[in-house]
């Protein structure tokens, strides 16, 4: 088995929990469907969260499809002047028997400007 850290990111509207939720899941089922995993291939998750989002923590939204067993962490990421607002960011460490996986990273929404040298995180 062969450790991977696979990132992601999205982006939401506005400061409300069920929006921090429901993007969250997308973010997460759409990591783990990319990558073929499950919850239980993930060793552990840290979410970061844009200073302008409050309302909720990501890990809770994670927790609630099959994340439950992962250590999770939520953080708040650098309040950087000019960065994008209102992104949910995620670093998942996760194992693979396959030695020739590559980690498929997902930038969705307004995400997708972070990291678009990365063609697999399209």
């Amino acid at each position: 088995m062969r450790m991977h850290a696979l990132r992601g990111a999205i982006s939401v509207e506005q400061d409300d929990a069920d929006e921090i939720r429901e993007r969250t899941v997308e973010l997460m089922r759409e990591l783990l469907d990319r990558n073929d995993l499950t919850p239980e291939d993930v060793v552990s998750c840290i979410f970061t969260a844009t200073p302008d989002l409050k309302a909720a923590f990501p890990a809770a939204a994670a927790r609630e499809i099959g994340f439950d067993q992962v250590p999770l962490m939520c953080a708040v990421e650098i309040d950087v002047p000019g960065a994008l607002p209102k992104i949910i960011r995620v670093m998942a460490h996760y194992q693979s028997a396959d030695e020739s996986h590559r980690a498929r990273h997902v930038y969705l929404g307004r995400a997708k400007a972070l990291r678009a040298d990365l063609e697999s995180a399209q």
